[in-house]
């Protein structure tokens, strides 16, 4: 299923175990790094079992970013969020009297939805659902760098799909975060795999920012193979920045939390369509987005947090070929 389904001839470290654990029926705890293949441990169980897996997953873009992906490997998929309309919803139940969907993601929100419930009970009482995935797990963590209020909810998972078996994924989870996400989702006797956050395809360096970077900027834009990620600290750095660069002969978009849902999205298709796209954005970007060419991630300022670093540079070189991650600083970062 592996090879026909998604072309890959083995596993990468850390997958198989997992997968297996889930067709066994056993809960765990998947700490892979970025680009490490976290959404095959539960898709693969999807197929093979032919039944379905439900995905809580933190943001509208990454679930659609999935569901693409998958329905271009002929692997029908569906997302459940607040953008639907009343003829999208319709047809999507009818996928799922039919049997047609073998992943459904929703956000950890939709959870407390009547209608999400009554789907639940629907899905036990058949015997469709193979395993539930929680993507992002440190989010359950008030220790992890972006915690969500509404995944300490998601403990009822457990009491809502008692013998279901239960994933919790993440790239950056360090001990406490980890005993966290097992105490809070209930899981039961898990199987606990870490693997190593390094990568050796990804050249690391830091830079003193001087007074005006862009020169720098340009520079290292030109010079980077594949598409850009340029990542500001404010809504306002990151127009400003998108405009310098356009200005300058370097075509880039802006994205950040403050537009409206339709340019997000225009930002997200120009960056995984376009042959070597420039995005500059805040960290509102890039949580599970999978474009493997990414030559060059760029901060512009000093990141939040080590773990939150780990995420975003991570979008680099996800196909396995040296990419650059380059950060500029100062030292009033650090208290700015």
């Amino acid at each position: 299923m592996l090879r026909s389904r998604f072309g890959w001839p083995h596993f990468r470290p850390g997958q198989r175990p997992v997968v297996e654990a889930l067709l066994a029926g056993q809960d765990c705890l998947a700490v892979l790094p970025t680009g490490g293949g976290k959404s095959l441990c539960y898709q693969l169980p999807a197929l093979v079992r032919d039944g379905l897996v439900l995905v809580i997953s933190p943001l509208v873009a990454l679930m659609q970013d999935q569901v693409q992906q998958l329905e271009r490997r002929g692997i029908p998929a569906a997302c459940v969020h607040g953008g639907l309309t009343p003829e999208q919803r319709r047809r999507l139940q009818q996928r799922l009297r039919d049997q047609r969907l073998r992943l459904l993601y929703l956000a950890p929100e939709r959870l407390q939805a009547e209608a999400t419930r009554q789907l639940l009970d629907e899905l036990l009482d058949r015997g469709r659902l193979v395993a539930l995935a929680v993507d992002e797990a440190h989010c359950i963590s008030a220790w992890g760098h972006d915690f969500r209020p509404d995944y300490r909810r998601l403990g009822q998972l457990r009491q809502l799909c008692p013998g279901v078996p239960l994933v919790a994924l993440s790239a950056t989870a360090a001990p406490q975060v980890r005993a966290d996400i097992i105490r809070l989702l209930r899981l039961r006797r898990p199987l606990i795999q870490v693997r190593s956050a390094r990568r050796s395809n990804l050249h690391y360096a830091m830079q003193r920012r001087p007074d005006d970077p862009l020169p720098l900027v340009l520079e290292a834009v030109r010079e980077a193979r594949g598409a850009v990620l340029i990542y500001a600290r404010t809504r306002r750095s990151v127009e400003q920045w998108a405009r310098r660069l356009s200005a300058n002969g370097v075509e880039a978009i802006a994205y950040h939390a403050g537009m409206d849902a339709e340019s997000r999205a225009l930002a997200q298709e120009h960056f995984q369509g376009v042959p070597r796209p420039v995005l500059v954005a805040t960290v509102a970007f890039g949580m599970g987005v999978d474009r493997p060419d990414v030559g060059l991630v760029l901060h512009l300022d000093l990141p939040a947090s080590a773990e939150g670093y780990l995420q975003e540079s991570g979008r680099a070189g996800r196909d396995g070929l040296p990419a650059r991650c380059l950060v500029l600083f100062d030292p009033a970062d650090r208290i700015s």
